[in-house]
């Protein structure tokens, strides 16, 4: 036995002391710190492109990045966590002698890359969805350490609920789940296995049935629903692409059935390799939905961190736009425009009046605003959403099975 830690991860203190950084980042403090050369740097995080079909971006890890930074000499300025917002537009700004920073740029990109990445496809699925919950299921397919991380930026973006129990502690809310095929396949029978769980666990939890474990969905429903009656609250759908054929179809089958029986209060929750792309589709028929995979494996986001001034001088590397920025959106008609900071803006073409996105997140390394809690970032999404489209490439290929 070794005394190397158990798991592959850097902690709390590790992060927090810089110990998380690209080795140039060390060497450049070093050779600054040799040289005695203090100045003072402002830098920009944004973002050049977003993902294939997006067309905006959701910003999550601002709390994270707010406690990195905590207790350090710098300044930053940074859009409320939540904001919606487009490539080319900063979403953060730091400002300090560079020696007291530098170190602290790989984390801090790392925390809002992979936070905004899983935020935005939560707001996507969300927003394809309407109104109909969505609930992040993808916890397994990410390192156990970030379920949390995962599934609080999933709901922040738009998800209705969480399956992981310490996630669920993180946004205070009750996780959400059904049946794993594993209490079906043990007790050898969908019914039965749906019965000892409605005999076993709080009546609160809403009964709801797995049903693609061993028999078809069709004649599945009918038994659960038959056994439970009243108590029945949803039948899901987890079908294997190899069973699937026409999802959709499956489900209209599924829902004739129930609904000639007298059962048309059981709803009907998909679930399986689903996302933004299909949704729309499986909404004519679909209540709810879990989401898995493709939200826990997001695409991240590319943001880069760029010095635009250096001791109040504007200065940039080649491609990017040297000075402080200010990023306004109207309140009326939610266009936006990237100003430099010295020229404020007050009312948009539209006649709506202007708010700055840019806002003060830390001074000399104090937090000078509330970081408000998961539930209030997540209403302030679903707000926005309101007021951004979702124009989606329908992708062909063949499915995987989650």
């Amino acid at each position: 036995m070794t005394d190397s830690p158990a798991f592959h991860l850097a902690s709390d203190e590790e992060i927090r002391a810089g110990r998380v950084s690209d080795v140039y980042f060390t060497r450049t403090v070093q050779i600054l710190r040799q040289r005695g050369i203090t100045r003072r740097a402002k830098a920009e995080v944004r973002l050049k492109s977003l993902p294939r079909d997006w067309q905006w971006g959701v910003l999550a890890g601002i709390e994270e990045v707010a406690h990195l930074l905590e207790g350090r000499p710098v300044d930053v300025w940074a859009m409320e966590e939540g904001t919606v917002f487009l490539p080319y537009q900063p979403v953060l700004v730091v400002d300090g002698v560079y020696l007291e920073w530098a170190e602290y740029e790989t984390a801090l990109l790392g925390l809002l890359c992979q936070a905004s990445g899983v935020a935005t496809k939560a707001a996507r699925c969300k927003k394809a969805a309407g109104e109909r919950p969505v609930v992040s299921f993808g916890a397994r397919r990410m390192h156990p350490a970030i379920a949390p991380m995962i599934e609080r930026n999933a709901f922040v973006g738009g998800c209705d609920g969480v399956a992981v129990t310490k996630s669920a502690e993180l946004i205070e809310q009750d996780p959400a789940g059904t049946i794993p095929h594993a209490l079906v396949l043990i007790f050898g029978d969908t019914v039965e296995a749906l019965r000892a769980f409605h005999e076993v666990i709080d009546p609160k939890v809403r009964r709801v049935a797995l049903i693609d474990t061993l028999q078809d969905e069709k004649f599945e429903a009918i038994r659960v629903a038959e056994a439970l009656g009243k108590d029945l609250y949803a039948v899901r759908l987890d079908t294997p692409s190899s069973r699937r054929g026409d999802f959709f179809r499956l489900l209209e089958e599924v829902r004739w059935e129930l609904d000639y029986r007298g059962f048309e209060h059981v709803k009907l929750i998909a679930s399986g390799g689903i996302d933004e792309h299909e949704i729309p589709r499986l909404n004519p028929l679909v209540d709810a939905y879990g989401v898995g995979t493709a939200i826990a494996n997001a695409p991240t986001l590319n943001f880069a961190l760029d010095i635009m001034e250096i001791e109040g001088r504007p200065v940039a590397k080649r491609g990017k736009r040297s000075g402080s920025k200010q990023v306004y959106r109207c309140r009326a008609c939610f266009a936006s425009v990237v100003v430099p900071a010295h020229r404020p803006q007050e009312r948009c073409p539209c006649g709506g009046p202007y708010e700055a996105l840019l806002k003060p997140l830390l001074r000399q390394g104090r937090l000078s605003r509330d970081l408000p809690p998961p539930r209030t970032i997540r209403e302030y999404v679903l707000e926005q959403l309101r007021h951004v489209t979702l124009d989606i490439e329908r992708r062909e290929g063949p499915r995987k099975d989650y």
